[in-house]
């Protein structure tokens, strides 16, 4: 690189030191002391080590992989099934839909949990009014452990469908019209064409939609903290969100870094899995 290159890159550099790789630097060390009375003690491992005791970090992760099992092959299909529909030329007003499906996606993550908390009240929140015109009795959506993993999963599935329609859809567009026409030519119905073309041309784009999902619901904090607080009995409650809770609530920033670690650890291999199970055959 020319010396003038590095001069324009130096800040860019520069903070990226500061704000990504110290502080995770520095968290890795931290994750290898305790901290009792304002004084650290080196402890090497034992913190991984007590994470295989904690009940409750087995806990989070069993409700994280419960989300990731439900919410993203849910989410996935309807991204999907609306990015065909909407990449349609025979529909009228598609860029009025798209705009529709994408704008929860805009919305900030505190403002519509909150709204989803509003809605999903039991005494007189609107989804109960609603079932109340139906005959149906009032539900706890969010003191009930099993209903509080359904709204946690429909506030996500709500949010993020539109922006991952968006990235299907622009995958779609890229699909050359020719192999369309030949496909018809050769007398394919339109299920043949979506699985012998669409979906083999969308696989790249596949793999990154479910990867950055599967990525977003390990790290699942804002709509769970809101809603739920990671209750009712901890049915929702997930690691970022545990650890927030050992770093800001019991201070304990040595154990939270240990399971951001591990968090990070975790994804990553998950990661790896879904690339090789969904990359392209030779």
């Amino acid at each position: 690189m020319q010396r003038p290159g590095m001069w324009f890159a130096l800040p860019a550099a520069a903070l990226l030191v500061l704000f990504f790789a110290y502080p995770l630097a520095v968290s890795l060390l931290q994750s290898f002391f305790r901290t009792s009375g304002g004084v650290s003690t080196f402890v090497g491992f034992d913190q991984y080590a007590r994470m295989l005791r904690d009940p409750l970090v087995l806990k989070s992760l069993g409700n994280a992989l419960l989300i990731l099992v439900v919410q993203v092959p849910i989410m996935m299909a309807l991204a999907v099934g609306l990015a065909y529909l909407l990449n349609q030329a025979w529909l009228r007003f598609r860029a009025g839909f798209r705009l529709l499906t994408f704008l929860p996606a805009i919305t900030t993550l505190v403002a519509y949990s909150v709204v989803f908390r509003v809605i999903m009240t039991t005494d007189g929140g609107l989804l109960n009014q609603f079932l109340a015109l139906l005959g149906a009795g009032p539900i706890d959506w969010l003191n009930n452990e099993w209903w509080a993993r359904v709204a946690v999963i429909a506030s996500i599935t709500w949010r993020w469908t539109g922006y991952n329609m968006v990235i299907i859809l622009a995958g779609l567009q890229s699909i050359p019209p020719e192999l369309y026409e030949a496909a018809r030519i050769d007398g394919a119905g339109r299920w043949q064409i979506f699985r012998h073309i669409v979906v083999p041309q969308l696989r790249p784009v596949l793999i990154f939609t479910s990867v950055t999902s599967t990525i977003g619901a390990l790290q699942l904090f804002d709509e769970n903290f809101i809603l739920t607080g990671g209750g009712p009995n901890n049915a929702t409650l997930t690691p970022v969100l545990y650890l927030y809770k050992i770093g800001f609530q019991q201070f304990d920033f040595g154990y939270a870094s240990a399971i951001a670690w591990m968090l990070v650890i975790l994804t990553g291999i998950i990661a790896a899995i879904q690339f090789r199970i969904m990359r392209e055959k030779p």
